[in-house]
């Protein structure tokens, strides 16, 4: 079956919806311990008319009628058996720039390199690939995100630091079965004996 590639972000966020396994490698481009590793990703969908999206919305001054809905990330370690952190948390959502909504702004209540309030730009490329350009404070970042197969994506981010230190990740994110959809697969295989 021929991948479909999500053209808008509500469509990338339907296909992200769920638990991801996240093998990152990190390259820092000074002498920072390295940050590689293994995490899960847990993201759902947020409605138009959930309250954060109305907060969100108005932190940056933008009307929220103007938005589509958005979404709910949470990190945690790989091996962490406990529910995630609210810490490694962020809601995104997404106010497109126009009806064909394959570009717009990205509004997120706390930013991935700096804690705060940030807007990213966002659009899809005719291949798919999602790329989001963000301007915090003090660094510069730029992320890109695509489908392989429905349940296994790659991103690719660099951050830009005012002082021209440089970070660059890539990840490679695996959609996590869960035990009712492993049990129902399981039971279809069991069933072709």
């Amino acid at each position: 079956m021929r991948l479909i590639p999500p053209m808008t972000m509500l469509d990338f966020f339907s296909k992200s919806e769920g638990v991801w396994f996240i093998q990152r490698t990190v390259h820092h481009f000074d002498l920072v311990a390295d940050e590689s590793g293994e995490s899960n990703l847990h993201i759902g969908i947020i409605t138009k008319d959930d309250p954060r999206v109305k907060t969100i919305c108005e932190q940056q001054g933008i009307d929220p009628a103007k938005s589509m809905g958005g979404a709910s990330f949470m990190w945690q370690d790989n091996l962490d058996e406990q529910a995630p952190n609210p810490d490694y948390a962020a809601v995104l959502v997404d106010v497109p720039d126009d009806e064909t909504r394959r570009s717009g702004k990205l509004l997120r209540d706390q930013g991935y390199v700096e804690k705060i309030p940030v807007v990213s730009r966002y659009w899809f490329g005719q291949d798919g690939i999602l790329t989001i350009d963000t301007e915090y404070d003090n660094n510069q970042g730029q992320e890109r995100c695509w489908f392989l197969t429905d349940d296994f994506r790659v991103r690719a981010s660099t951050v830009r630091m005012m002082n021209g230190v440089y970070l660059m990740t890539y990840c490679s994110e695996r959609r996590c079965v869960s035990e009712e959809v492993l049990t129902q697969m399981m039971q279809r295989n069991l069933s072709r004996d």
